[in-house]
């Protein structure tokens, strides 16, 4: 990261003041806990790069699907592209799929096999007959 910003410049004079005066008139200075002052004084190695803020993206999750498990997804879902959701779930716990109907669905989502009605439809879907006032 090569820009310097705001944030890192608040942070590095409130380190500096920390240092100075301590970290309890720092922070009634600041206004902010003492806590979040120890924590970037930790991480300040005299640079304004070191006060960067960092990626939140976990490094892995342990209970991820597995390769096995995604290619027996989209195996059986070519094989049967017009299964409901609950019946291709139980297609494949019979083939050994152990995740939950609602990890199932997430994969899905996230492979495009499947889309995600969030309810947002158009007018013209649900177009009003002025004469019946039906749906």
């Amino acid at each position: 990261m090569n820009t310097i910003t705001q944030t890192m410049r608040f942070r590095q004079a409130l380190i500096l003041y920390s240092f100075k005066y301590g970290v309890t008139k720092a922070a009634i200075r600041y206004k902010v806990n003492r806590q979040y002052i120890y924590r970037w004084r930790k991480r300040y190695d005299g640079t304004l790069q070191s006060l960067a803020d960092k990626s939140h993206r976990p490094h892995h999750h342990p209970n991820q699907h597995t390769p096995e498990e995604l290619k027996l997804i989209s195996n059986m879902r070519k094989r049967n592209p017009n299964a409901g959701l609950v019946v291709f779930w139980v297609k494949l716990r019979q083939r050994g799929y152990t995740r939950s109907i609602t990890g199932l669905y997430r994969i899905l989502r996230k492979q495009g096999q499947i889309r995600h009605y969030a309810g947002n439809f158009s007018q013209k879907q649900f177009k009003i007959n002025s004469k019946n006032k039906t749906l």
